[in-house]
Protein backbone atom coordinates (compact mmCIF):
# COMPACT_ATOMS: atom_id res chain seq x y z
CA UNK A 1 0.00 0.00 0.00
CA UNK A 2 1.60 3.42 -1.09
CA UNK A 3 1.91 6.36 1.56
CA UNK A 4 -0.32 9.11 0.41
CA UNK A 5 2.21 12.19 -0.60
CA UNK A 6 1.63 15.13 1.47
CA UNK A 7 1.13 18.98 0.61
CA UNK A 8 4.90 19.82 1.50
CA UNK A 9 6.08 16.91 -0.24
CA UNK A 10 4.20 17.69 -4.05
CA UNK A 11 5.56 21.86 -2.92
CA UNK A 12 8.98 20.48 -2.57
CA UNK A 13 8.63 18.42 -6.30
CA UNK A 14 6.93 21.44 -8.26
CA UNK A 15 9.44 23.82 -6.60
CA UNK A 16 12.18 21.47 -8.15
CA UNK A 17 10.51 20.63 -11.04
CA UNK A 18 9.67 23.89 -12.91
CA UNK A 19 12.68 25.38 -13.03
CA UNK A 20 13.95 22.06 -14.64
CA UNK A 21 11.49 22.18 -17.08
CA UNK A 22 12.14 26.16 -18.04
CA UNK A 23 15.21 24.78 -18.92
CA UNK A 24 14.65 21.92 -20.58
CA UNK A 25 11.91 23.08 -23.18
CA UNK A 26 9.99 20.40 -24.97
CA UNK A 27 11.31 17.62 -23.12
CA UNK A 28 9.38 14.46 -24.02
CA UNK A 29 7.17 13.83 -20.97
CA UNK A 30 7.97 10.12 -20.45
CA UNK A 31 11.52 11.55 -20.07
CA UNK A 32 10.84 14.03 -17.63
CA UNK A 33 8.42 11.68 -15.74
CA UNK A 34 11.52 9.39 -15.50
CA UNK A 35 14.07 12.28 -14.54
CA UNK A 36 11.55 13.63 -11.47
CA UNK A 37 11.11 9.97 -10.38
CA UNK A 38 7.26 10.23 -11.15
CA UNK A 39 4.70 8.69 -13.10
CA UNK A 40 3.77 10.51 -16.50
CA UNK A 41 0.32 10.90 -14.86
CA UNK A 42 1.71 12.45 -11.98
CA UNK A 43 3.48 14.77 -14.26
CA UNK A 44 0.63 15.76 -15.88
CA UNK A 45 -1.67 16.14 -12.87
CA UNK A 46 1.20 18.64 -11.59
CA UNK A 47 1.38 20.47 -15.14
CA UNK A 48 -2.74 20.92 -14.51
CA UNK A 49 -2.11 22.40 -11.24
CA UNK A 50 0.53 25.03 -12.44
CA UNK A 51 -1.92 26.70 -14.21
CA UNK A 52 -3.84 28.15 -11.00
CA UNK A 53 -0.44 29.10 -9.50
CA UNK A 54 1.55 32.80 -10.01
CA UNK A 55 1.81 35.44 -8.67
CA UNK A 56 -0.77 37.12 -6.10
CA UNK A 57 -2.70 40.04 -6.93
CA UNK A 58 -1.91 40.13 -11.06
CA UNK A 59 -4.53 36.86 -12.18
CA UNK A 60 -4.85 35.94 -14.99
CA UNK A 61 -1.85 37.68 -17.29
CA UNK A 62 0.57 36.04 -14.34
CA UNK A 63 -0.16 32.68 -14.15
CA UNK A 64 1.99 29.91 -14.97
CA UNK A 65 2.03 28.50 -18.51
CA UNK A 66 2.23 24.47 -19.66
CA UNK A 67 1.50 22.75 -22.38
CA UNK A 68 2.08 18.64 -23.24
CA UNK A 69 -0.39 18.20 -25.88
CA UNK A 70 2.31 16.92 -28.20
CA UNK A 71 3.35 14.73 -25.69
CA UNK A 72 6.50 17.77 -24.83
CA UNK A 73 6.75 19.81 -22.23
CA UNK A 74 6.53 23.42 -22.38
CA UNK A 75 6.38 25.91 -19.63
CA UNK A 76 6.52 29.60 -19.22
CA UNK A 77 5.58 32.51 -17.72
CA UNK A 78 7.31 31.22 -14.62
CA UNK A 79 10.57 32.86 -14.17
CA UNK A 80 9.96 34.17 -10.91
CA UNK A 81 10.75 30.56 -9.41
CA UNK A 82 13.42 30.22 -11.44
CA UNK A 83 15.23 32.66 -10.11
CA UNK A 84 17.80 32.11 -6.97
CA UNK A 85 16.49 32.20 -3.26
CA UNK A 86 17.67 35.35 -1.73
CA UNK A 87 16.99 35.04 2.07
CA UNK A 88 16.22 37.70 4.42
CA UNK A 89 18.20 38.78 7.08
CA UNK A 90 15.60 36.78 9.60
CA UNK A 91 15.24 33.82 7.12
CA UNK A 92 19.54 33.15 7.31
CA UNK A 93 19.45 33.10 11.09
CA UNK A 94 16.48 31.03 10.84
CA UNK A 95 17.84 28.15 8.20
CA UNK A 96 21.28 28.01 10.12
CA UNK A 97 19.49 27.58 13.46
CA UNK A 98 17.51 24.89 11.87
CA UNK A 99 20.71 22.95 10.33
CA UNK A 100 22.97 23.11 13.34
CA UNK A 101 20.00 21.62 15.31
CA UNK A 102 19.65 19.09 12.90
CA UNK A 103 23.37 18.59 12.75
CA UNK A 104 23.17 18.17 16.00
CA UNK A 105 20.59 15.31 16.31
CA UNK A 106 21.51 11.90 16.52
CA UNK A 107 20.57 9.16 13.86
CA UNK A 108 20.37 12.22 11.07
CA UNK A 109 21.58 10.58 7.75
CA UNK A 110 23.98 13.42 4.89
CA UNK A 111 25.75 14.86 8.10
CA UNK A 112 28.19 15.83 5.60
CA UNK A 113 26.04 17.21 3.14
CA UNK A 114 24.06 19.47 6.45
CA UNK A 115 27.35 20.55 7.08
CA UNK A 116 28.43 21.54 4.07
CA UNK A 117 25.03 23.53 3.49
CA UNK A 118 25.76 25.10 6.78
CA UNK A 119 28.73 26.60 6.30
CA UNK A 120 27.77 28.04 2.80
CA UNK A 121 25.12 29.95 4.50
CA UNK A 122 27.31 30.62 7.37
CA UNK A 123 29.53 32.20 5.11
CA UNK A 124 27.05 33.72 2.85
CA UNK A 125 25.44 35.30 6.06
CA UNK A 126 28.93 36.62 7.01
CA UNK A 127 29.39 38.35 3.68
CA UNK A 128 25.74 39.75 3.41
CA UNK A 129 25.97 41.65 7.43
CA UNK A 130 23.89 38.72 9.44
CA UNK A 131 26.34 37.95 12.56
CA UNK A 132 25.99 33.60 12.25
CA UNK A 133 28.39 33.39 14.78
CA UNK A 134 26.49 34.98 17.85
CA UNK A 135 23.71 32.31 17.11
CA UNK A 136 23.89 29.10 18.71
CA UNK A 137 21.71 25.94 19.47
CA UNK A 138 21.63 24.31 22.56
CA UNK A 139 19.86 20.79 22.50
CA UNK A 140 20.67 19.72 26.23
CA UNK A 141 19.74 16.69 27.91
CA UNK A 142 20.08 15.02 31.13
CA UNK A 143 23.23 12.99 31.81
CA UNK A 144 21.04 9.69 31.46
CA UNK A 145 19.68 10.67 28.00
CA UNK A 146 22.43 11.59 26.84
CA UNK A 147 24.05 7.64 27.85
CA UNK A 148 20.39 6.77 25.75
CA UNK A 149 21.46 8.97 22.91
CA UNK A 150 24.48 7.22 22.00
CA UNK A 151 23.79 4.13 22.33
CA UNK A 152 20.77 4.73 20.28
CA UNK A 153 23.76 6.39 18.10
CA UNK A 154 25.42 2.86 17.64
CA UNK A 155 22.48 1.45 17.25
CA UNK A 156 22.01 3.26 14.31
CA UNK A 157 25.05 2.70 12.92
CA UNK A 158 25.09 -0.60 12.85
CA UNK A 159 22.41 -0.87 12.34
CA UNK A 160 21.22 -2.98 15.54
CA UNK A 161 18.48 -3.72 17.51
CA UNK A 162 17.69 -2.88 21.02
CA UNK A 163 15.97 -4.20 24.33
CA UNK A 164 14.43 -1.56 26.60
CA UNK A 165 12.42 -1.36 29.36
CA UNK A 166 9.87 1.95 29.08
CA UNK A 167 7.88 3.52 31.81
CA UNK A 168 4.30 4.40 29.77
CA UNK A 169 2.80 6.94 32.45
CA UNK A 170 -0.58 7.27 30.27
CA UNK A 171 -0.87 3.20 31.71
CA UNK A 172 1.11 3.30 34.57
CA UNK A 173 3.13 0.73 33.47
CA UNK A 174 6.27 -0.75 32.83
CA UNK A 175 6.80 -2.87 29.67
CA UNK A 176 9.84 -4.65 27.85
CA UNK A 177 10.59 -4.64 24.03
CA UNK A 178 12.47 -5.67 21.51
CA UNK A 179 12.99 -2.01 19.12
CA UNK A 180 14.54 -1.33 15.36
CA UNK A 181 15.53 2.26 16.00
CA UNK A 182 14.25 5.00 12.76
CA UNK A 183 15.31 8.06 14.05
CA UNK A 184 15.65 9.91 17.12
CA UNK A 185 13.43 13.23 17.60
CA UNK A 186 12.83 16.30 19.73
CA UNK A 187 9.38 16.81 20.55
CA UNK A 188 7.82 19.38 22.33
CA UNK A 189 11.03 19.88 24.25
CA UNK A 190 11.49 16.18 24.74
CA UNK A 191 13.81 13.76 23.13
CA UNK A 192 11.75 10.91 21.67
CA UNK A 193 12.49 7.17 19.98
CA UNK A 194 11.18 6.50 17.28
CA UNK A 195 11.06 2.71 15.70
CA UNK A 196 9.49 -0.59 15.10
CA UNK A 197 8.30 -2.13 18.20
CA UNK A 198 8.15 -5.72 17.65
CA UNK A 199 5.45 -6.21 20.19
CA UNK A 200 3.53 -4.10 19.00
CA UNK A 201 4.15 -5.01 15.18
CA UNK A 202 3.87 -1.51 14.62
CA UNK A 203 5.93 2.03 14.50
CA UNK A 204 5.97 3.29 18.08
CA UNK A 205 7.34 6.37 20.45
CA UNK A 206 9.33 6.30 23.52
CA UNK A 207 10.31 8.88 25.27
CA UNK A 208 14.14 8.60 26.46
CA UNK A 209 13.40 9.78 30.06
CA UNK A 210 11.24 6.80 30.51
CA UNK A 211 13.41 4.36 28.86
CA UNK A 212 14.40 3.00 32.36
CA UNK A 213 17.19 0.18 30.83
CA UNK A 214 18.13 -0.24 26.74
CA UNK A 215 20.63 -2.21 25.70
CA UNK A 216 22.35 -2.81 21.97
CA UNK A 217 21.82 -6.21 20.91
CA UNK A 218 23.72 -7.93 18.03
CA UNK A 219 20.92 -8.77 16.15
CA UNK A 220 20.25 -6.59 13.02
CA UNK A 221 17.93 -3.97 13.57
CA UNK A 222 17.06 -3.48 9.83
CA UNK A 223 13.05 -1.89 10.43
CA UNK A 224 10.45 -3.41 7.93
CA UNK A 225 9.71 -2.16 4.79
CA UNK A 226 6.21 -1.37 5.89
CA UNK A 227 7.67 0.81 8.67
CA UNK A 228 6.61 4.42 7.92
CA UNK A 229 7.69 7.28 10.82
CA UNK A 230 5.03 8.93 12.47
CA UNK A 231 5.91 11.52 14.40
CA UNK A 232 5.87 14.03 11.13
CA UNK A 233 4.41 17.13 13.17
CA UNK A 234 5.22 19.47 16.41
CA UNK A 235 3.56 17.02 18.73
CA UNK A 236 4.38 13.47 19.75
CA UNK A 237 0.85 12.52 19.61
CA UNK A 238 -0.51 10.80 16.45
CA UNK A 239 -3.50 9.15 15.95
CA UNK A 240 -4.95 6.22 14.19
CA UNK A 241 -7.77 4.66 12.24
CA UNK A 242 -8.10 2.14 15.41
CA UNK A 243 -8.80 4.46 18.10
CA UNK A 244 -11.71 5.31 19.86
CA UNK A 245 -13.62 8.31 19.39
CA UNK A 246 -14.34 10.02 22.68
CA UNK A 247 -16.79 12.49 23.87
CA UNK A 248 -16.59 14.22 27.00
CA UNK A 249 -18.22 17.17 28.68
CA UNK A 250 -15.94 19.51 31.08
CA UNK A 251 -17.23 21.76 33.53
CA UNK A 252 -15.09 25.33 33.41
CA UNK A 253 -12.62 23.87 36.00
CA UNK A 254 -11.92 20.89 33.72
CA UNK A 255 -10.99 23.46 30.45
CA UNK A 256 -7.35 22.88 31.05
CA UNK A 257 -7.74 19.07 29.65
CA UNK A 258 -8.81 20.55 25.88
CA UNK A 259 -5.25 22.65 26.75
CA UNK A 260 -2.73 19.72 27.35
CA UNK A 261 -4.27 16.85 25.54
CA UNK A 262 -4.98 16.53 21.22
CA UNK A 263 -8.08 17.40 20.75
CA UNK A 264 -10.43 16.67 17.47
CA UNK A 265 -13.04 19.44 18.27
CA UNK A 266 -13.27 21.96 20.87
CA UNK A 267 -16.94 23.48 21.16
CA UNK A 268 -16.77 26.23 24.08
CA UNK A 269 -19.73 27.67 25.49
CA UNK A 270 -20.57 31.07 27.12
CA UNK A 271 -20.58 29.58 30.84
CA UNK A 272 -17.02 28.43 30.60
CA UNK A 273 -18.07 24.85 29.95
CA UNK A 274 -16.89 22.63 27.07
CA UNK A 275 -17.56 19.93 25.18
CA UNK A 276 -14.84 18.25 23.49
CA UNK A 277 -13.78 14.95 21.35
CA UNK A 278 -10.67 13.12 21.40
CA UNK A 279 -9.03 10.11 19.67
CA UNK A 280 -8.18 7.36 22.51
CA UNK A 281 -5.91 4.55 21.82
CA UNK A 282 -6.35 2.93 25.42
CA UNK A 283 -9.96 3.99 26.50
CA UNK A 284 -8.98 2.79 30.22
CA UNK A 285 -6.85 5.87 29.95
CA UNK A 286 -9.94 7.83 29.65
CA UNK A 287 -11.54 6.65 32.13
CA UNK A 288 -8.60 7.53 34.74
CA UNK A 289 -8.53 10.71 33.08
CA UNK A 290 -12.59 11.32 34.17
CA UNK A 291 -12.08 9.89 37.78
CA UNK A 292 -9.23 12.08 38.22
CA UNK A 293 -11.42 15.61 37.34
CA UNK A 294 -13.83 14.97 40.53
CA UNK A 295 -16.82 15.21 38.64
CA UNK A 296 -15.77 18.03 36.57
CA UNK A 297 -15.58 15.56 33.36
CA UNK A 298 -18.37 13.49 31.92
CA UNK A 299 -18.18 10.54 29.30
CA UNK A 300 -20.85 10.92 26.71
CA UNK A 301 -19.61 9.14 24.33
CA UNK A 302 -19.70 6.19 22.91
CA UNK A 303 -22.20 4.61 25.09
CA UNK A 304 -20.20 1.70 26.41
CA UNK A 305 -17.19 3.67 27.43
CA UNK A 306 -20.02 5.61 29.46
CA UNK A 307 -21.64 3.45 31.27
CA UNK A 308 -18.34 1.64 32.56
CA UNK A 309 -16.62 5.06 33.91
CA UNK A 310 -19.90 5.43 35.95
CA UNK A 311 -19.70 1.47 37.04
CA UNK A 312 -15.85 2.46 37.77
CA UNK A 313 -16.79 5.65 39.85
CA UNK A 314 -19.33 4.01 41.77
CA UNK A 315 -17.38 0.92 42.80
CA UNK A 316 -14.72 3.24 44.11
CA UNK A 317 -17.40 4.79 46.26
CA UNK A 318 -18.63 2.10 48.10
CA UNK A 319 -15.16 2.10 49.71
CA UNK A 320 -15.46 5.78 51.10
CA UNK A 321 -18.12 5.95 54.48
CA UNK A 322 -20.79 8.40 53.86
CA UNK A 323 -22.17 10.44 56.39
Amino acid sequence: MSVPETATQRLSRLLTMVPWLLNRQGVDIEEAARELGVSQEQIVDDLQLLFVCGTPGHYPDDLIEASWEDGRVHVGNAKEIARPLRLGRDEALALIVALRALAATPGVGASDAIERALAKLEDAAEAGGVAAGQVSVSLEVGESEQQRLEQIRQALAGPHRVHLRHYNATRDETTERDVDPMRVVSLEGRWYLEGWCHRAQDVRLFRLDRIEDLAVLDEDGTPPERARPRATGSTAFQGSPQDVLVELELAPRAAWVAENFPMESVERREDGSLRVTLRAADPAWVQRLVWRLGGAGTVTSPPELAAETRAGADLALQFYPLH
